[in-house]
C-alpha cells in the first residue's frame, strides 16, 4: 500500500435503500471515511440503483467522501450530473466507453478524482494508456451488478501487475478493489498492494461495523 493504512470504502448497495440516512451513519461511525455509489443502469450490467438525484439528496447528510462508481454505458453523458451532485471522486468503466481518454479527462474538467474500472475479464494491459492520469485504478473482484459475490482470486494478479507498473514508472494512482471482500479475503488483496477495499455485504451484516472495519485495518497492516 502507498499509504500507511488501508481505505475502507463501505458500499450503501448492501444498505437498506429506504433510509439511506441511517446507512450513512453507520458508515461514519465504523471510522470509514468513503462512501461507495454503485451507479448500475441495466445495461452495462443487470441490475439497476439510482441517479444523481439520490446522490445529490444524500450529499446534504454527511461529510464522507462519495466514491461514485458509474456502472453504465457511455458514462460521459452523465459526468457533469454527478459532478453536480456531490461526488468526490468518478470512476467508469474501461468496457463501458468507447472514449476512454475523453471520459476520464471530462471528470478532470469538472475538478472531480477520477477512476479507471476493469471487469475481471479485462487485463490491465487494456488500461495501460490511461494509468498517468488517474487517481484509482478499480479492479472488479466479481462480475459487477450485484452484491454479495464470491471473491474471484484472480484479481490478487491484477493487483500485483498495477503496484508493479505505478512503482516501475512512478505513477501516482490508488488501487482500488470491489467484490467479494470480508476479514477472510483483505489479507490477499492487502498483500498483492491494495490501498483502497469496498465492502458491501460483509460491512452490512456486522454486528459491529466499527469493529468489522478494525478488523479489515488490523488484517491487512499483518501482512504488510
Amino acid at each position: 500500500m502507498k499509504g500507511n493504512s488501508l481505505l475502507v470504502s463501505p458500499s450503501m448497495l448492501a444498505s437498506d435503500f429506504s433510509d439511506p440516512v441511517s446507512a450513512l451513519d453507520r458508515i461514519s461511525h465504523s471510522g470509514a471515511d468513503y462512501v461507495h455509489l454503485d451507479v448500475m443502469d441495466g445495461m452495462f450490467v443487470p441490475n439497476i440503483t439510482f441517479g444523481p438525484k439520490y446522490i445529490q439528496d444524500i450529499r446534504k447528510r454527511t461529510d464522507l467522501i462519495f466514491d461514485t462508481h458509474l456502472m453504465i454505458m457511455e458514462p460521459e453523458r452523465y459526468i457533469k450530473q454527478f459532478s453536480a451532485a456531490g461526488s468526490d471522486i468518478i470512476t467508469v468503466h474501461k468496457e463501458a466507453t468507447r472514449h476512454l481518454h475523453r471520459c476520464l479527462s471530462m471528470i478532470k474538467e469538472e475538478g472531480k478524482e477520477a477512476g479507471v474500472a476493469i471487469n475481471p475479464a479485462t487485463a490491465v494491459e487494456e488500461i495501460l494508456p490511461v494509468l498517468d492520469m488517474v487517481d484509482y485504478v478499480l479492479v472488479m473482484s466479481v462480475n459487477p451488478g450485484f452484491g454479495g459475490q464470491k471473491f474471484i482470486r484472480y484479481s490478487a494478479k491484477k493487483i500485483s501487475q498495477l503496484d508493479m507498473l505505478r512503482r516501475r514508472e512512478g505513477y501516482q494512482y490508488l488501487i482500488n478493489v470491489d467484490g467479494g471482500i470480508n476479514e477472510s479475503t483483505v489479507a490477499t488483496v492487502a498483500k498483492a498492494g491494495v490501498d483502497m477495499v469496498v465492502t458491501g455485504s460483509a460491512f452490512f451484516s456486522s454486528m459491529d461495523s466499527e469493529v468489522f472495519v478494525q478488523n479489515l485495518l488490523e488484517t491487512a497492516g499483518r501482512v504488510l
